[in-house]
């Protein structure tokens, strides 16, 4: 008698991966830290609240325990604070763990290829085969020769008994050249960013944080520089992110976009882009003599014509700019597509959710034509 098998689906009740209590509270430390700007003890203190009210943790493995553990581990260091106390300060492994908890929140659902570069659609003297082939060529390297389909060719052309290879039998295999890319993201750190009881700098320093380290791990040949802008613009390392704050500060557009085409002049890759995170209009400038011109009240012309004169001299430069509006006002919505327009950029006009991945795309697919 045969065996017959079976197929389809057996369902099951679902059951949660397996979980030490440290596991199940450093996942939600790493959040609370990004919320709290790496706050040790304001996260803590939130970590408690949430103790009580759900039970995260029994009489076996305590808040305390879990302190104790993240020192052991290397997570929080002992630092002294500004009024001379002692206490606990995170250190460089708790912030790569948040960078990687980031990418893992924002990019993991997403289809990730391994070959670690950015592919474009010229074909030429790359090094990613595409699988098509054409004839041999003077200047083609003797490495690109696809034996196989050669050896095909000269059977078919000369005959198998009189087994000859000419040049005229030898095939190439197209590939493609892998573009190296450097980016700088903009974010904006304006009071704005905070008001009417929504915050956005948190998850607009969630995607820095899962950008970089998309970046460092999957294309550690492209170059990622971020710089914060409110009444003036400066760069901040990657391992600041999870510190970083709103201030009281306008929004000088100009500034960060300066800013951000200095870094890129300085730059050799061919390929080079801007992305800008902001929810607001320009409101200042810094002018020549240093002083500041300020004005909240609607779209300045004087302003808004300086961010259209920056977004023409990126275009010149062949950096285009890719806006995320994290806000739906469309009076707002007039000033950016001027400006991408000035630019012949992208503009997204977003909230807060689905920004990560609307980064990533545009990431992915923004290449550029090779400068031969």
């Amino acid at each position: 008698m045969k065996n017959e098998f079976k197929k389809g689906f057996y369902f099951k009740t679902y059951e949660a991966p397996f979980q030490s209590p440290f596991e199940k509270l450093f996942g939600i430390f790493k959040e609370l830290i990004t919320h709290t700007s790496g706050d040790f003890d304001e996260a803590i203190d939130w970590l408690r609240e949430l103790d009580k009210e759900y039970k995260l943790t029994d009489e076996h493995y305590t808040i305390d325990d879990f302190i104790e553990d993240l020192k052991k581990k290397g997570y929080i260091k002992d630092e002294a604070k500004e009024d001379g106390t002692s206490g606990f300060g995170i250190t460089a492994k708790t912030e790569r763990a948040i960078r990687q908890q980031a990418l893992d929140q924002i990019f993991g659902n997403l289809k990730r290829s391994g070959n670690g570069n950015h592919k474009t659609k010229y074909a030429g003297n790359g090094d990613e085969h595409t699988g098509e082939f054409r004839e041999f060529s003077f200047g083609d390297g003797l490495e690109r020769i696809s034996l196989t389909e050669s050896l095909r060719n000269a059977q078919i052309n000369n005959g198998v008994e009189s087994f000859m290879l000419t040049e005229n039998d030898l095939v190439v295999e197209e590939t493609q050249y892998k573009a190296q890319m450097s980016t700088v993201l903009m974010i904006d750190i304006s009071h704005s960013m905070i008001l009417y009881g929504e915050d956005r700098i948190t998850p607009a320093k969630k995607v820095a944080m899962a950008l970089a380290e998309l970046i460092t791990t999957r294309y550690p040949k492209d170059t990622l520089d971020i710089l914060v802008f409110g009444n003036d613009a400066w760069t901040i390392p990657i391992k600041d992110l999870p510190y970083l704050q709103v201030g009281p500060y306008h929004t000088n557009t100009v500034a960060g976009l300066q800013l951000a085409m200095d870094i890129l002049r300085r730059k050799r890759n061919t390929n080079k882009q801007i992305f800008m995170i902001t929810d607001g209009k320009p409101s200042c400038v810094r002018e020549r003599d240093g002083s500041y011109y300020m004005n909240s009240n609607g779209l300045d012309e004087y302003i808004v014509d300086k961010c259209y004169t920056q977004a023409q001299q990126a275009r010149k430069l062949h950096i285009p700019i890719t806006t995320f509006m994290i806000a739906n006002d469309p009076y707002l919505q007039r000033f950016v597509n001027h400006f991408t327009e000035a630019n012949q950029g992208k503009a997204f006009y977003t909230g807060l959710k689905g920004l990560g991945e609307m980064i990533f795309e545009d990431y992915e697919t923004n290449r550029k034509k090779r400068v031969r």
